[in-house]
């Protein structure tokens, strides 16, 4: 009998239904489960059958046995969920063959199914009515997420890894159900750093008067990374690529510098900012600040009247527009005098695939104009040249490429605490009041309220979760006329709003002391956030003379895209981006953008193109799209045709160009010509 028996390392006991059952385990795996029916004899209980069970049969085998098994386990073991009658019958029977055991908390799940299980108060999940072991509640968990539809493994994970981090089942199901437990939505905290850095004194800059003055009176040390800028060669006309986290100030970097240079007679100053929102605003800080010192203008698109009535003036002091209103200025041969200064902000739009190559153009473009004036004017000394922005994952390259100095800072005034929660469509907005109103609820120890910026992707959507929250919010976004969104501004400034909701597009910089930062979705238009798009975003959550901290909560809609276009799906571009490394900020060019750029730069240089081309970021293959400008009748030589400037001043792609052509050829109605250009646009 005994050269039967395999060498067993735990025989577990547990009743069930009336009825012992008996577990044979080696090397931690289960080797057979057996039914064990006890009799009462003179010497106690005894076993009077065994059966091992094979799938739904069983196969009966000599309780002696049973008893040679026992002998030879290293240890018996007995559940605790067993009855006290049962568990004092299994111990007497043991007792007679000089056998103890040990009765342990094990998970009733898996000895129901014939499993040995022991659990912990390590390892012990709340189910809401017993715990379980980490394998049944995972088991659990995933039928709970079959009814919500699929989780990518990433999200998953993260679930699994609350699981066992809390312990307790029901938690994680109400997470899924929108509840805001923080310790279980918290994905991670980014801790507040200070870089130790020599700040500059204000009076030994040695500025203009104007601006010195004016700087003296608003503080007595520049900011860190205001003072890098300086110690790297800013006041001495050096070009600068400043990468900084928003709210460090890096913007006075590009003021300072500008105004002093206007001020000093050496040239105008262009302020440059991707959209005309972003552009109005710093048009409006820019005369509150300095419109005592300074003319200042503003230019966008191709309009010479500003939606608020204010008329471009290509003489001002300082010319605040968008990359597209001053490019094209450029493109239709506008002299706008001497240049000074250049600042281009949110220069990491470089890598973006609708404005890169334009704003990679408009660089050389200005280079090339800048230059060109120098030459013929012995007083006019060139422009300084001045990039900023918030997210770069290469920026010695990029530094490299433009022909700057690199001042990098990386500080983070206040700690950044990072939350996922799930939702669908419809929970968001509830989750969204909720957290709106707990946040103005709450005030800091500066003592100000907490104000929400929530992020989305169509200005429809804007409207739609406004309508829905309790406290005061305003949508915002492009489609709104200049004086609405000046309101909201202000609105939020005071302090009479909880909250603005606004679509993605307007992440760049528009100013918003909010202390947090809500995802609605994580797409922009028709296309998933980029990494830097995703934290120039959430960085906008916590000022650090206003907030101790900032708040950033990530509303994941599981196995969700917003457009047939889209490969992702929501829960895995979440983790992507939570986890994601900085991008490198690089410009492509396909056939249809090195088309466009090279035919703008033709307009503007004619026979200096190549040189053009050859000095942006992007590779652009020259010789093929001289040859596609000529089969596209763009350009007759090195000038453009008619035709070809009619492209260039309206910023056509060949492609919009060609529909146009075949719709007016076919003497369709206009209306319905633009109506199908904007139909491959994006909601902003």
């Amino acid at each position: 009998m005994s050269k039967q028996v395999p060498q067993v390392d735990t025989l577990f006991l547990h009743e069930q239904s009336g009825d012992h059952h008996a577990v044979v385990n080696r090397e931690g795996s289960r080797v057979f489960r057996a039914k064990l029916e006890l009799k009462e004899t003179n010497a106690g209980p005894r076993p009077a059958r065994f059966r091992v069970k094979r799938g739904s049969s069983e196969e009966p085998r000599s309780p002696e046995q049973f008893v040679e098994i026992a002998r030879r386990a290293d240890r018996i073991r007995i559940s605790q969920q067993t009855s006290e009658a049962g568990r004092t019958e299994l111990r007497e029977m043991l007792d007679g063959y000089q056998l103890g055991a040990k009765v342990v908390r094990t998970c009733r799940l898996c000895a129901s199914a014939g499993h040995y299980s022991p659990i912990t108060s390590e390892t012990a999940i709340d189910s809401g009515e017993e715990f379980i072991c980490p394998d049944c509640a995972k088991e659990e968990l995933e039928r709970e997420l079959s009814f919500r539809g699929d989780l990518t493994g990433q999200a998953q994970d993260r679930l699994e890894d609350l699981l066992l981090k809390v312990q307790d089942l029901e938690r994680i199901k109400n997470l899924l159900k929108g509840q805001l437990d923080p310790d279980l939505t918290k994905f991670d905290e980014i801790s507040a750093n200070v870089e130790d850095v020599d700040t500059v004194p204000v009076d030994s800059l040695g500025l203009h008067p104007g601006i010195q003055n004016l700087l003296e009176n608003r503080f007595e040390e520049l900011l860190p990374v205001q003072s890098l800028a300086v110690q790297n060669g800013l006041l001495d006309g050096d070009d600068q690529l400043v990468v900084s986290a928003t709210a460090t100030g890096k913007t006075l970097v590009g003021e300072m510098t500008g105004i002093d240079r206007v001020l000093n007679g050496k040239g105008k100053m262009l302020f440059l900012v991707p959209l005309v929102a972003l552009a109005n605003q710093k048009h409006e800080d820019f005369e509150d600040e300095y419109g005592d010192l300074v003319d200042v203008t503003i230019r966008v698109g191709a309009s010479r009247v500003r939606d608020d009535g204010h008329a471009f003036d290509p003489s001002a002091d300082v010319i605040v527009g968008t990359y597209e209103g001053i490019d094209h200025s450029l493109r239709t041969g506008r002299d706008l005098g001497d240049i000074g200064t250049v600042v281009i902000d949110e220069v990491h739009t470089l890598k973006e695939q609708e404005r890169g190559h334009r704003l990679d153009g408009l660089i050389a473009r200005l280079k090339h104009y800048c230059e060109t004036r120098a030459n013929e004017r012995e007083s006019y000394g060139g422009a300084q040249y001045v990039y900023l922005s918030a997210t770069v994952g290469n920026p010695s390259s990029l530094a490299k490429s433009l022909e700057a100095n690199l001042v990098e800072f990386e500080e983070r005034p206040v700690p950044l605490e990072r939350h996922v929660t799930f939702a669908d469509g419809q929970e968001k907005p509830d989750i969204e009041n909720k957290l709106v109103r707990r946040e103005f609820d709450t005030k800091s120890s500066a003592g100000y309220r907490g104000q929400t910026i929530i992020f989305t992707n169509s200005r429809r959507r804007c409207h739609e979760i406004s309508r829905q929250l309790e406290y005061n919010s305003a949508p915002y976004h492009a489609g709104l006329d200049y004086g609405r969104r000046k309101k909201v501004e202000r609105m939020f400034a005071n302090q009479d709003l909880a909250a603005v909701v606004t679509t993605a597009a307007l992440a760049a910089g528009v100013d918003f002391p909010a202390s947090q930062v809500i995802f609605d979705t994580l797409a922009m238009g028709i296309e998933w956030l980029s990494v830097q798009e995703f934290h120039q975003m959430l960085g906008r959550a916590g000022r650090p003379d206003y907030h101790d901290r900032g708040k950033v909560y990530v509303l994941v809609e599981p196995d969700c895209s917003y457009h047939n276009s889209m490969e992702m799906t929501e829960d895995e571009v979440a983790f992507k981006l939570l986890k994601g490394e900085m991008e490198n900020v690089e410009t492509l060019y396909d056939e249809s953008a090195a088309v466009e750029e090279t035919l703008a730069n033709i307009t503007v240089a004619g026979t200096a193109t190549k040189r053009l081309n050859d000095r942006m970021i992007g590779e652009v293959p020259t010789k093929h799209a001289l040859g596609k400008l000529l089969e596209f009748g763009f350009i007759e030589g090195l000038s453009p045709t008619d035709l070809g400037r009619v492209v260039t001043t309206h910023f056509l792609a060949p492609d919009q160009a060609f529909k146009i052509l075949d719709g007016v050829r076919k003497d369709r109605d206009p209306f319905d010509i633009v109506a199908e250009l904007e139909l491959h646009g994006e909601d902003d």
